[in-house]
């Protein structure tokens, strides 16, 4: 079965002010289809959407799951609340950023918070 280049990627807190090291304790990991750029792949996300799963994890809080979206206007997102009205957690220019080991992304919160994480790892999955 052809798995759409599909990658499973771990995002860990960057440094902020209550985390001045960053932190492996916060952050995501989630799976998604990357190009030979690392860049996520839109068509092949149309074909696994249903395996493009997200587990957010934060600190000692519960874990949240939930799927990769992409919005309409080409914008991605997590969603937790696939049927609900929450809000999904937008990444920012994840359609233009390489999830490649060390880089950085920027993903605002359900409460619009935006806060900056570093790839730590991209496997296969």
């Amino acid at each position: 079965m052809d798995d759409g280049g599909l990658k499973k990627i771990r995002l860990n807190l960057a440094r902020t002010k209550e985390h001045p090291n960053g932190s492996a304790r916060h952050g995501y990991e989630f799976v998604a289809p990357l190009d030979a750029a690392g860049h996520i792949d839109a068509g092949a996300w149309k074909l696994h959407r249903d395996r493009c799963r997200v587990r957010r994890f934060w600190g000692g809080a519960t874990e949240e799951l939930g799927h990769l979206v992409h919005r309409p206007g080409g914008s991605w997102a997590f969603r937790y609340d696939i049927s609900g009205d929450d809000d999904p957690e937008a990444g920012y220019r994840f359609g233009t950023h390489a999830f490649t080991v060390g880089e950085y992304v920027s993903i605002r919160d359900e409460d619009g918070e935006m806060n900056t994480f570093q790839v730590a790892t991209v496997d296969d999955v």
